[in-house]
């Protein structure tokens, strides 16, 4: 674990600038027709197109473009309605083209931003730079055979965006902050999966540092291909300390592309930086211009869904809920659906909050299941709570008897799941009041206990009380009720 002194931080400030690789959720590929799905046989998903045979020519996929500019709107960025694609050149193995197609001068999107929350909790607002299209490369495979890299190019051509952030992160915190709202947009948009764990989105990370006071930037260095938000974080500190501690002793930050490796948690280099006129951008001749209209740039903004940002002023704001409630439960795009429709049957906000948050979240945890597949509606949490809420039902009983049974029987509504287990509360207030009296009757040490101040020994008679009801009276009845008695017993 990277351990950064106080000193250092004092001294030095971290600047940051994120690249974030977005893989788009097309079915066919940007300028071909072939599958963009993930898996396959390697080189199953190949054609004349990606494959860059001479004499073949690329057409551009709608979606690819409706996908980037969504993007670009829930980014808060304006969008260039004239852009255009080009070439930028450099050979590897896995690029059979020999260039990526890409943007250069003419990004789709730029001047954007996203809030995020910083170390000490306040607002940060990231700029982003620019957003553009391009196409993928393919994947080498370096531990496939003992002798010889292997190339699969089922991911050449896959669309992709480039987020591109202005140099404005200053802590690995923000850093982490920041790719977590783009992974959470664009599962929001629906125009990604978000599984960094797949590749379907990738980071790079360009770190230098400066001293505090400092207006400009310090030499660069680029870590390519983060794949969590934890080596995300983990790169970036162990970077500021590698380069801090340079600095410190007089040395020279040489501007490479590095490789990190996340079981030392050390970065090493793989190349020299490149610099923009080493690829040689030039237009892509073989694609027209891109000219949008602004109608279409209205009518995808209208399709746009409630952002997290929107449902978290909303949460607060109407349904009075703390920041942290509103965040959690925005958090992931499915649970905030399912938190609508509860809170649109329900007018107790904060318990389909506790509910949603608590119990619902813990079962899909420990239960390795995805919101679609948990079997209790939003109707019938509803009614549940309103049984708590009415007094029929003990909180502690609906969570762990009625709402475990629910999920076993989900054709079930709550009452008769309560009715069946024999757990909804009797509110006779005769029959409870002999209950107390038998109860009271068994601790007449205890009650002259209570009368000299020991008002502790109330929880006493409130577990015999329980136990003999098997929890099936309201605690809060029931405890006004015990000590009315005890009371009238002075």
């Amino acid at each position: 674990m990277t351990t950064i002194a106080d000193s250092l931080t004092d001294k030095y400030e971290l600047v940051v600038g994120l690249e974030v690789h977005v893989q788009l959720s097309t079915e066919s590929k940007i300028f071909s027709t072939d599958s963009a799905g993930f898996g396959g046989g390697p080189n199953e998903h190949i054609s004349p197109v990606s494959l860059g045979l001479p004499g073949t020519l690329p057409k551009l996929n709608k979606k690819v473009v409706e996908y980037a500019i969504k993007m670009g709107l829930a980014t808060n960025c304006s969008i260039n309605l004239n852009t255009h694609f080009d070439r930028k050149n450099y050979f590897y193995a896995d690029l059979p083209k020999g260039f990526q197609t890409t943007q250069d001068s003419q990004p789709i999107c730029h001047s954007g931003f996203i809030d995020v929350k910083a170390d000490n909790h306040s607002g940060r607002r990231i700029r982003i730079h620019r957003i553009h299209m391009e196409d993928d490369a393919g994947k080498s495979m370096h531990d496939q055979d003992e002798f010889d890299s292997l190339i699969d190019l089922n991911r050449a051509g896959v669309p992709l965006i480039e987020i591109v952030s202005e140099p404005d992160i200053r802590s690995a915190h923000e850093a982490a902050a920041y790719l977590t709202e783009i992974r959470k947009l664009v599962r929001y948009l629906n125009i990604c999966d978000g599984n960094m764990e797949e590749g379907s989105i990738r980071c790079d990370a360009n770190i230098s540092v400066r001293l505090r006071g400092a207006s400009a930037y310090g030499n660069r260095c680029e870590v390519k291909n983060l794949n969590s938000i934890r080596n995300l974080q983990r790169a970036i500190d162990h970077e500021f300390l590698r380069q801090t501690e340079l600095l410190e002793r007089g040395e020279y930050i040489e501007q490479n592309t590095l490789n990190f490796d996340a079981e030392t948690g050390n970065t090493s280099p793989l190349r020299s930086k490149e610099m923009a006129n080493d690829y040689r951008y030039f237009p892509e001749p073989d694609l027209q211009p891109l000219v949008l209209d602004q109608k279409y740039i209205d009518e995808l903004a209208a399709e746009l869904p409630e952002l997290p940002s929107k449902k978290i002023e909303r949460y607060t704001a109407i349904f009075g809920l703390s920041e942290y409630d509103a965040i959690l439960l925005s958090s992931e795009k499915e649970i905030a659906l399912y938190f609508d429709e509860l809170s649109s049957k329900t007018q107790h906000f904060k318990a389909a909050a506790n509910w949603v948050i608590g119990p619902l979240r813990s079962y899909l945890h420990d239960n390795h299941k995805h919101i679609d597949d948990f079997p209790v509606k939003p109707d019938v949490l509803a009614d549940l709570i309103g049984l708590i809420d009415k007094g029929k039902l003990n909180y502690s009983v609906a969570a762990h008897q009625v709402f475990p049974e629910l999920i076993k029987n989900p054709g079930k509504s709550a009452e008769e799941m309560a009715i069946s287990l024999q757990v909804l509360i009797d509110t006779a207030d005769d029959e409870l009041s002999l209950l107390i009296e038998e109860v009271l009757s068994n601790y007449p040490d205890k009650i002259k206990e209570y009368h000299n101040g020991k008002k502790g020994v109330l929880g006493l008679f409130m577990g015999d009380l329980m136990k003999k009801t098997k929890g099936k009276i309201n605690p809060q009845i029931a405890s006004k009720l015990v000590i009315d008695k005890l009371e009238s017993k002075a």
